[in-house]
């Protein structure tokens, strides 16, 4: 990653309760999963300097995310992006691609990744929809911001084990027209997924699994903190903003001033001088504060609904196992009746 902060997938340990953290846990074929954190942040960040120098060697599959472009037509105007692709896999037919998609092809990409991998966390895509008057959803700033967002989703998937050999990442990848794949998708309906909307449209759980119970109450808690977090400082840059419009207001009196009072000129002008230092000092701050500390925090909470949502397709599944487990009970009970 070129970020090392917000480019990396959050560990799924920082997301779980210290008690389930330390457990020792096994999938149901008896394999070990581990889940201990690393001792402290400096082995966490030695262990990714570690990874970051292996990756060069073992990576055969490149994606970027650049160039985009304004299209303007009769209904609509949108931005699309070149996706280049560069890779020594044998799934892919040529070495190299290069396709432009738009923002509603990687939300298709990502709603197909959940469908076709439901117990995996599938990574976030940055927020659609643009609060009215404050961004500009065509300006360079936004568009180089989203940019961005869709790269690293997209190095995300490239990174993932399982993800990145999906057929439907391919498609995204390699394909030339996007919209015929689509309609192909929309014609076929997902019968054991229609099955199991069916079976938990009023259905309650006998009992969820501790560990999961406690996963869903610890992302609950831990959204809610995260949501917190990002008001308030919302809210303080808004105050610095307005604090910063002020000074540079206040400044310019004692430089005035000191023209007006010629013996104290020296001393006024030094106080305009260190406002002025206040002033950028601040300003950095800010930008700082909106350009590095929030979009890693609107990330995580990002993180955290897609976490729910693989909690809720497990909770579909339980449900529809002990609806069948039920049936079953009960034509075991007329049968000798019978």
């Amino acid at each position: 990653s070129e970020e090392m902060g917000p480019a990396l997938t959050p560990s799924p340990d920082l997301l779980l309760p210290r008690s389930i953290a330390d457990k020792d846990l096994s999938l149901p074929n008896g394999t070990p999963v581990d889940t201990s954190s690393p001792a402290s942040s400096s082995s966490l960040l030695n262990r990714l300097q570690l990874d970051d120098d292996l990756d060069g060697e073992t990576r055969d599959l490149f994606v970027t995310v650049d160039d985009p472009k304004k299209h303007v037509c009769t209904m609509e105007t949108y931005i699309t992006y070149r996706v280049t692709t560069k890779t020594t896999r044998a799934e892919f037919d040529l070495p190299e691609y290069s396709v432009r998609r738009r923002y509603q092809d990687f939300d298709w990409l990502r709603n197909k990744l959940e469908e076709s991998q439901p117990t995996h966390l599938i990574p976030p895509l940055p927020e659609k929809f643009v609060v009215k008057g404050v961004v500009d959803r065509f300006s360079e700033e936004f568009v180089e911001t989203r940019r961005k967002a869709l790269d690293k989703f997209l190095k995300r998937i490239t990174d993932h084990p399982v993800l990145s050999f999906n057929e439907h990442f391919n498609v995204f990848l390699t394909a030339k027209d996007l919209n015929a794949y689509k309609k192909q998708g929309m014609a076929l309906l997902s019968k054991v997924g229609e099955s199991v909307k069916y079976v938990t449209g009023g259905y309650k759980l006998r009992s969820r699994p501790l560990e999961f119970a406690a996963i869903g109450e610890y992302l609950d808690t831990f959204s809610l903190k995260l949501g917190t977090i990002d008001r308030i400082a919302q809210r303080i840059i808004k105050e610095q903003l307005e604090y910063l419009v002020e000074l540079r207001e206040y400044g310019p009196v004692y430089s005035t001033w000191g023209g007006m009072e010629v013996e104290l000129s020296e001393p006024l002008e030094g106080v305009s001088a260190c406002i002025g230092n206040c002033c950028t000092a601040l300003e950095e701050l800010s930008e700082d504060m909106t350009e590095d500390f929030l979009p890693v925090l609107r990330e995580y909470m990002l993180y955290s609904e897609s976490m729910k949502n693989v909690l809720k397709k497990r909770d579909q599944v339980q449900a529809e196992y002990e609806a069948k487990l039920e049936a079953v009970a009960l034509k075991k009970e007329d049968r000798p009746k019978v």
